[in-house]
């Protein structure tokens, strides 16, 4: 199998090449290096399965060029800006990054006849919708980030492009991913902020802000078991946990973990952490429950192994 990984370099991407060159594979990945890192391309940048081309996923001659004579089984699109909080800053963010991109692979596929397609979606694309479970047939969805909205418009275009090429399709929407080598995000903030500070710790919102954390070790275990015979047409799936964690719990487990006491909370007010941020969701997860996939990891559980890993790593 010869895969194509958008966002290689990434958070995500990098987990899931490593995971893929064990089992065998032939992977490529693609990154232009504005979220992920050279240095999460460490373990397996010389493992004679993998090759990897820096170039921004919007340049479709460009990967072209570099496709013309490879063929791909297929393609595990993941770039996106998922700094949610930076891409509210500038809506031209989410329209390249998360949007074009999307768009750009789509057009990459048809032309390369590719026919096998992994898409990473969102819960942001439900908008702010606090009081039922989100299923995956709920209607009548608003985004209300500009990163929601760019993952929304990229579903539909998948969707039609699935229809109008006989694509195979799995689209999975993500809730909060946190593992080894995060580079942004609750956790990793609250650590730099507690190292530079550790007497202080300054909380966006009110801290009883509740969500779903997911493990980045369940999530690609849960990609490779979706996407290993995927039928013509397409699939989306809620993946996650049952359980959540508010973000005053994830204050006091980093704090648990960095050894530190008699932390001062200082909170910056309000119920979301800023503009575009939902408070709390909840997955309804009886759609992949049925399947027999279910994480090893509770959302406490994961957010106590992130912060003991970003510790370690720094």
């Amino acid at each position: 199998m010869k895969v194509l990984i958008t966002g290689g370099a990434g958070f995500i991407g990098s987990h899931l090449t490593k995971k893929l060159l064990n089992m065998g594979y032939k992977v490529i990945g693609f990154d232009n290096f504005s979220l992920g890192t050279k240095e999460n391309l460490a373990d397996f940048i010389y493992n004679k399965n993998y090759s990897f081309y820096e170039v921004d996923v919007t340049d479709i001659p460009k990967m072209l060029a570099i496709l013309k004579d490879i063929n791909i089984d297929i393609v595990y699109h993941l770039a996106a800006n998922s700094d949610i909080q930076n891409g509210g800053q500038n809506p031209q963010i989410d329209y390249k990054d998360t949007f074009l991109t999307t768009y750009c692979i789509l057009e990459l596929m048809r032309l390369k006849t590719i026919k096998k397609l992994f898409f990473s979606s969102t819960s942001a694309i439900y908008g702010n919708i606090t009081d039922k479970l989100l299923s995956e047939e709920l209607g009548g969805l608003f985004p209300i980030s500009y990163y929601g909205g760019a993952k929304l418009a990229a579903e539909s275009f998948i969707s039609s492009y699935t229809h109008m090429n006989d694509l195979s399709t799995i689209i999975f929407r993500f809730p909060n991913v946190i593992g080894p080598n995060l580079t942004h995000g609750v956790v990793y903030d609250f650590y730099n902020k507690l190292k530079n500070n550790p007497n202080k710790l300054e909380i966006l919102g009110d801290g009883t802000q509740c969500k779903p954390y997911i493990h980045v070790y369940d999530l690609v275990d849960g990609i490779i078991k979706f996407t290993d015979n995927i039928k013509t047409g397409l699939l989306i799936y809620n993946i996650g946990v049952t359980t959540e964690t508010t973000v005053k719990k994830i204050a006091d487990i980093m704090c648990e973990e960095m050894n530190l006491s008699n932390v001062k909370y200082e909170y910056t007010g309000g119920n979301i952490g800023w503009k575009g941020d939902v408070p709390k969701f909840q997955y309804d997860l009886t759609k992949i429950s049925k399947t027999g996939w279910k994480p090893k990891y509770s959302s406490d559980e994961a957010i106590r192994d992130a912060a003991k890993r970003i510790i370690k790593e720094k």
